[in-house]
């Protein structure tokens, strides 16, 4: 008896430790009223008002949706671009785990973390689109779509490749809770679920695409073609890439406490290999563009208001930006990777928006344009996802290995000590 009211005990104990770890770290760090706070929270508790009105009210309360137009800004840009910029997380996992790419490994685990959040929010913002949110479970069963229809694979792929995303990263928070023997049986899972991230990543990229292919007669005919999955998966790869550029160079800067020696070190070579990645897969994105407009013999729309835009897109905010990618890499300009960067997002937003709002019935005579609301909502959930990064970056070694971690809390003890 005594033997075990020990080991109670001393479970207990364990148990007070870990509520009281944990709740510790539930407290906020460093000062609270900063730009940055003030603006996100204040976007934050609106787009909760809003959402409050949408789910009492339903969606014409806050929303220009209608029949004509059932798909707005939370699909197009919440969605179809989230996802896109998202996929630099299988880019980079294939890189590393499959292709033995090394000196990319200290920027796995902030590009894995952001393309789980981005998945969990921005699939989750699905749940604001819909009519009746409690139906959204009907894709993922086939009721009225069918196990043959697009939106079941890709919802699938979406719920699946958000577990296998959390597997890749749960080593990071099994090192932030100091469980050693979780932390190893994880490590052995990593490969595994990294394998099978890649071939739904892939999948689902490419069926984004996929749900287009139904609507020729409705989407503008330089945006539409047979290769719109094809044309979806390569643009991931370099607007995935490019996110970890621009993200990465301010979470470099923000976080500059919480980077480990090895990420300070390579951080400028590893941006400028990521552009000569970028600038090899945006040109063959272009090819593909070229080979698209010529078969499908667009060449005489080019000379008109929808050509002067489909240009800006392409020529603008691919080609260029492909240009300086490959400038930047052979000069190791590191500022002229990071412009480039910037630019190609833009372009995948307009090029995903174009697809799914813009040019999607162009010829209507009254086109849908988004309310401020939807704005304003989707501006609380990209706001919300930097919130939960900070959160996660400030306290699990995602920056830093959990060696180069410790060593950073035992020197900051130390520093208290001899004050």
């Amino acid at each position: 008896m005594n033997a075990r009211a020990e080991r109670a005990a001393q479970m207990a104990t364990e148990f007070r430790r870990f509520v009281g770890f944990v709740v510790h770290e539930l407290r906020p760090k460093g000062r609270m009223l900063t730009p940055f706070n003030v603006i996100t929270a204040s976007i934050i508790v609106v787009g909760a008002v809003l959402l409050a009105i949408r789910f009492t009210q339903g969606l014409g309360s806050i929303t220009n949706l209608d029949q004509r137009f059932p798909w707005g800004l939370w699909i197009g840009f919440d969605v179809i671009t989230g996802v896109a910029f998202a996929g630099g997380a299988y880019v980079l996992t294939f890189m590393v785990y499959i292709l033995g790419q090394e000196k990319y490994r200290p920027i796995v685990r902030a590009t894995v973390l952001n393309g789980f959040l981005a998945y969990v929010f921005y699939a989750g913002a699905l749940l604001l689109d819909l009519g009746r949110p409690w139906k959204v479970i009907n894709p993922i069963l086939g009721n009225s779509f069918g196990v043959s229809s697009v939106l079941f694979l890709v919802a699938w792929h979406f719920l699946l490749y958000m577990t296998a995303e959390f597997v890749e990263f749960s080593p990071a928070v099994a090192e932030w809770l100091g469980w050693r023997r979780v932390r190893r049986a994880l490590g052995g899972l990593t490969l595994g679920a990294v394998i099978f991230g890649i071939t739904l990543s892939t999948l689902h990229q490419s069926g984004l695409g996929a749900l287009y292919l139904m609507a020729q007669d409705k989407i503008h005919p330089l945006w539409y073609s047979e290769f719109i999955p094809f044309l979806f998966l390569v643009s991931s790869i370099f607007a995935g890439l490019s996110l970890v550029i621009f993200e990465g160079s301010i979470t470099h800067r923000v976080f500059h406490d919480r980077v480990g020696a090895r990420l300070g070190r390579s951080h400028d070579d590893i941006l400028i290999g990521l552009a000569r990645i970028c600038a090899g897969t945006m040109f063959v994105y272009l090819f593909m563009e070229l080979l698209v407009l010529a078969h499908g013999r667009h060449w005489p729309l080019l000379t008109t208001g929808w050509g002067l835009w489909y240009l800006l897109e392409v020529a603008g905010l691919v080609a260029v930006p492909a240009v300086l990618f490959l400038l930047a890499h052979r000069r190791r300009n590191v500022t002229l990777v990071r412009g480039a960067a910037a630019m190609t997002l833009v372009g995948i937003l307009l090029n995903r928006l174009n697809v799914s709002v813009i040019a999607f019935k162009w010829y209507a005579p009254n086109h849908y344009v988004p309310s401020w609301e939807e704005v304003v909502v989707s501006l609380a959930v990209v706001s919300a996802e930097l919130w939960v990064f900070r959160w996660v970056v400030n306290r699990m070694p995602v920056l830093a290995t959990a060696e180069e971690t410790e060593r950073g809390r035992s020197a900051g003890r130390g520093l208290r000590l001899v004050a």
